[in-house]
């Protein structure tokens, strides 16, 4: 194919294609950050002034130094997520790398895969992706990817290939759903439930669903601790891990780094069940040291499995007449009898290894219900000492 120098421009050309139809590219020449001799072109362009202005702009770029931008101009989203997760998923947690390899094949390559990534705006992401998952997932899950996603991008950033995230403003679900009116339990529910899985369940799963019910632990914190996290005297207990079904790992967040003060009704059932799990060990061929992870299944001596304690939790639900809740719903309710006893926000917080805002985003509308009751507790404190209420005149 032929090319005819534009006399505007030296890196202008014009060719023609196969249906002999005019049309013009670019050619730029300049050195990477390396040092090394490298060239842009692109072609296509319908008119002289397209290419003109496409060319000016490549020579903005390579004057501020943006040379990766302008080397990967082809990229697509997908093959950027390739090399974002490759690079980096050594890096993170086990539970991260599941989560972001299912979130990266499963839903964000079949729907913005073949996008050109320097392509990718606001408007596209909005249509293509965040529109087509509403109704097929939570708004908490949808807010999850694209949490993700700005990772991604932001990754991108730094690496030089992209000058600034697009995707800012882009119009989210609701920020929370709260909690479901039924994933917690009221406290003759929750008296119920533990009465039945005394009277049902081995002592492993026993004192875990006590532990979670009066300490509004997650799942994971409660299956990482080990025995020298508790401290019998003090009666605390220290949360500094989590153990889920891709190991054992840090605590969610440096919030949920905690140390909770427990009562004698939580102390007296770890020792009941510290005392029965020696035996249990010996007949392994074990014994109890500090670093012995606290729950144990009884029949195997090795630590509980997550999806076992799910299946555990499920079976004392339906045993004691309850409606479904799940064990995270343990916490849930821990935190709603706390807020319907007016423990200020802030204790609830730090002992659920929460922030303050998180706790009013979560359990908003009980914390409404609450100012609700508020607002005539002072003038009918006034009318039961004898005070007349209102003006007279």
């Amino acid at each position: 194919m032929e090319y005819f120098k534009s006399a505007k421009e030296p890196e202008i050309y014009h060719y023609f294609n196969a249906n002999k139809e005019k049309l013009w590219m670019f050619r730029h020449k300049y050195y990477d950050a390396a040092g090394k001799r490298r060239e842009k072109k692109k072609s296509g362009f319908k008119t002289e002034k397209a290419a003109l202005k496409a060319l000016l702009e490549v020579k903005a770029s390579t004057l501020r130094g943006e040379t990766k931008y302008i080397e990967n101009d082809n990229l697509t989203v997908g093959q950027w997520l390739d090399i974002w997760y490759e690079t980096n998923h050594k890096k993170w947690k086990p539970a991260t790398v599941t989560q972001r390899e299912s979130f990266i094949r499963l839903q964000l390559k079949p729907l913005l895969g073949s996008v050109k990534l320097k392509k990718l705006d606001k408007i596209i992401y909005q249509k293509n992706f965040l529109n087509k998952l509403e109704g097929k997932y939570k708004p908490s899950t949808i807010r999850s990817f694209h949490v993700i996603m700005r990772t991604a991008i932001n990754a991108a950033i730094e690496e030089e290939i992209l000058l600034r995230n697009k995707l800012s403003g882009a119009a989210l679900p609701t920020k929370r759903e709260g909690i479901s009116e039924d994933n917690y339990l009221s406290p003759d529910q929750l008296n119920l439930f533990l009465q039945t899985v005394e009277e049902n369940e081995d002592i492993t799963h026993s004192t875990l669903f006590h532990l979670l019910a009066y300490t509004g632990m997650r799942k994971g914190e409660a299956l990482g601790l080990q025995w020298k996290n508790i401290d019998f005297k003090n009666r605390t207990i220290e949360v500094i891990r989590h153990r889920g079904a891709h190991g054992v790992g840090s605590t969610k967040t440096k919030n949920s780094e905690r140390t909770i003060k427990v009562d004698e009704i939580v102390i007296a059932q770890l020792e009941a069940y510290k005392k029965a799990l020696k035996p249990i060990l010996f007949k392994y061929g074990q014994k109890l040291e500090s670093s012995t992870f606290i729950f144990l299944s009884i029949g195997s001596c090795k630590p509980l499995a997550p999806t076992g304690v799910n299946a555990n939790f499920n079976r004392m639900i339906s045993l004691a007449g309850l409606s479904k809740t799940t064990v995270h719903g343990l916490r849930h309710t821990h935190a709603t009898i706390l807020l319907n006893k007016s423990i200020p926000v802030k204790a609830i917080a730090e002992r659920l290894g929460n922030t303050p805002e998180m706790i009013h985003t979560v359990y908003g509308h009980i914390l409404k219900e609450l100012e609700d009751k508020t607002v005539n507790v002072f003038s009918e404190t006034l009318q039961q000492s004898g005070a007349k209420s209102g003006a007279s005149y």
